[in-house]
């Protein structure tokens, strides 16, 4: 193990510039050797300041950018980040966790923040702005509409993280903070703040972040909470209890401040009743209990905490996880072998300890004793160690300590149950949890379960043998995946792809004349100024504006198109081919023209055969087919540049272009979104 020859003293990254606490510190310990690895405090500095900064320097630099060169900005981070990812897993021990537990919150840290990074330049614009759903039409004319926004807040998002995941937890955060434009001050819990220490350093160090737009406080939080607008966020990872008191703080509470909660929960996955002994889904259940509980020593908000098994099974369960738990070996995570190493601090030691005794009172005790400490490398005293135990709740009713208790470690209650109903609703004396899963191979079970499960649970994984390869597992949030559940979890909601982006912006419903309303979004609709001055399809990105528009010839539908369409493509649906059979449906007055051939006819109309500077079509969006063509019809097409999204660092930009085909009687047939690849410049 690589060890440093004294403690290093944390520092905060406050209004620019790395600073020291005014007293010595508090130790921060090995949590397997009990030795000091870093001195932390916070005292004494101005946190109001702080938060005026991140406001002034910070966020007028982010929202000067689009979305995707903030989204290249964390692209940028992350990958300089994982060059230097050895740096961490040294101190990735310190804490407790083993180097497999440290791939997780290193590697999947900072792969979620490239995740987050990629999604955004795909599913959102390159723009200052985000358009929140369809203009919507407000006058007959088309003189009047509304749309929808998000900007940036123009605060601070404090983010007051949890002690389990010192990089995950913060990454995770301000991945999506940064994309939206607002900075953020980043206060991660004392005990593992040397990790999240070490990794801003990194992040600083590179010079890529504007300055103002992170921020750390490594110590206590003071009086910051004091000093929130309505425009700052505060999100929070930790215990329910403490969750409550910073929601409730005055500032909070009468300046509306937005505030997320992820707060840790009594997690429950159900043994399904048709996977009894035998069944490649018992093997699955008892595999994931044995590996909630000692992964990362059972110190993950996500953990299993009640493992609920049809009554006949539970000795079958206890025996399975008893034959499974003998093989974990426990000790110093820097030593090779060991599978699970200890508690994040001694504190957290007698913490568990303490809720063990509460749990015993409704339950008993049938594997490990919470006193007793067995490791093979580490120190037994000074260590943070407690030993997996199992405990079994053979009545399980609403005053089960079970459902009110949360032991913080590697503890699990085990609760027999006699039907579905029963199984779904001791889930739910939880009172609102992260994650439930259920482990089965009926489909019948897997609806019932899940549809009793969700209303109170944010996450619910079905175990499966035709998903156990791929599966990530009950204990794993990911990104493009909502990461919360309500009630005692906290009501809250992060990642979930783009939605966590969304969080730290303002919905704002914007009306006026469609023109003005296009110059806000960047997005052309009905009503809004149109330029015809030539093909549209013969300008570059830089001679293109919104609104550039062609209104093409007519074309007129014969029997005999329609009948070379059908037979080249092999569509013969009845209403192309029967007259009596398209009589007949309720839609039809005759046989009608394909929608298919609709859409090729408009395109044969509006695109401009020669080379040029629209390098591909990929795609149509929102394809609607809205009135009959019947023979002897002619289509005509208007076409309107709707949208330019340029691509950072490309030679290109993805237009979206309106298309509206119409017949001899200006009634709309076909309404779509046709999608492009256009070249920035074209000789």
């Amino acid at each position: 193990m690589t060890m440093q020859t004294a403690p290093r003293v944390l520092e905060s990254y406050l209004c620019g510039q790395w600073q020291a606490g005014s007293k010595d510190g508090k130790p921060l310990l090995n949590a397997a050797t009990g030795e000091t690895v870093a001195l932390i405090d916070a005292t004494g500095l101005d946190f109001a300041a702080a938060l005026q900064y991140g406001r002034e320097r910070g966020g007028p630099a982010l929202r000067a950018m689009t979305l995707h060169q903030r989204a290249l900005m964390l692209k940028e981070i992350g990958l300089k980040l994982m060059e230097m990812k050895e740096d961490f897993y040294v101190e990735n021990l310190w804490t407790g966790a083993t180097r497999a537990e440290g791939w997780v919150d290193i590697e999947g840290g900072i792969g979620t923040l490239l995740t987050l990074a990629s999604k955004a330049r795909r599913e959102l614009p390159n723009a200052r702005v985000i358009p929140d759903g369809p203009v919507e039409a407000l006058s007959k004319d088309a003189s009047f509409s509304g749309q929808h926004i998000l900007s940036p807040l123009q605060g601070v998002a404090v983010h007051i993280n949890a002690f389990n995941f010192p990089i995950w937890g913060m990454l995770e955060k301000i991945a999506p903070t940064l994309i939206a434009g607002m900075p953020a001050l980043v206060k991660p819990a004392s005990q593992t703040a040397y990790l999240t220490e070490l990794m801003v350093r990194r992040i600083i160090a590179m010079g890529v972040l504007p300055e103002g737009a992170l921020q750390l406080v490594s110590g206590s939080a003071g009086d910051m909470l004091d000093h929130v607008t309505c425009q700052d966020v505060v999100t929070f990872t930790g215990s329910a209890e403490t969750g409550r008191m910073l929601k409730t703080a005055p500032a909070i509470t009468g300046n509306s401040v937005r505030f997320t909660m992820e707060a840790d929960s009594l997690n429950a996955s159900v043994l399904g009743p048709d996977a009894g002994p035998g069944t490649e889904e018992f093997d699955l259940f008892v595999r994931e209990v044995m590996r909630e509980m000692t992964s990362k020593a059972g110190q993950k908000c996500t953990a299993i905490r009640r493992a609920i098994v049809p009554g006949p099974h539970v000795d079958a369960v206890i025996a399975a996880l008893k034959d499974r738990l003998a093989g974990v070996v426990t000790g110093d995570p820097a030593v090779e072998g060991t599978r699970m190493g200890p508690l994040a601090s001694l504190d957290q030691r007698e913490e568990v300890r303490d809720r063990i005794r509460d749990l015993a009172r409704d339950a008993e005790i049938v594997l490990g004793d919470p006193g007793e400490v067995r490791v093979a490398s580490g120190d037994a005293e000074k260590g943070a160690f407690v030993n997996p135990v199992l405990l079994l709740a053979n009545d399980p009713g609403a005053d089960c300590a079970a459902h009110d208790v949360e032991a913080f470690g590697p503890v699990v209650t085990l609760m027999p149950y006699e039907g579905v109903d029963q199984a779904v609703a001791l889930t739910h004396r939880g009172k609102g949890s992260l994650v439930a899963s259920v482990f089965t191979d009926s489909r019948e079970v897997a609806e019932e379960m899940v549809l009793g499960m969700a209303p109170m649970h944010g996450r619910v994984l079905i175990g499966n043998r035709r998903s156990a390869k791929s599966s990530t597992g009950h204990g794993s949030p990911l990104a493009p995946l909502i990461h919360g559940g309500p009630g005692r979890a906290g009501g809250g909601e992060e990642l979930g792809g783009m939605r966590a982006v969304k969080h730290y912006m303002q919905r704002t419903a914007v009306q006026g004349a469609p023109h003005l309303l296009s110059a806000v979004t960047g997005i052309w609709s009905e009503g809004a100024g149109t330029r015809a001055d030539r093909h549209p399809f013969r300008k570059s990105v830089e001679e293109l504006e919104i609104g550039d528009q062609i209104v093409t010839e007519a074309r007129q539908v014969t029997e005999e198109d329609v009948e070379h369409f059908a037979r080249f493509t092999g569509d013969t649906f009845y209403a192309h081919m029967d007259a009596e059979a398209a009589r007949a449906n309720p839609f039809f007055d005759d046989r009608v023209a394909h929608g298919y051939l609709i859409a090729s006819f408009a395109a044969g109309l509006f695109v401009d055969p020669d080379p040029g500077p629209v390098l591909a079509n990929y795609g149509v969006d929102n394809l609607r087919f809205l009135t009959p063509v019947y023979f002897g019809d002619s289509l005509r097409v208007r076409l309107t540049c709707k949208e330019i999204n340029p691509r950072e660092g490309a030679d290109h930009a993805e237009v979206r272009w309106d298309c509206r085909v119409t017949n001899q009687s200006d009634e709309v047939v076909a309404q779509y979104d046709v999608l492009t690849m256009v070249a920035k410049h074209w000789p």
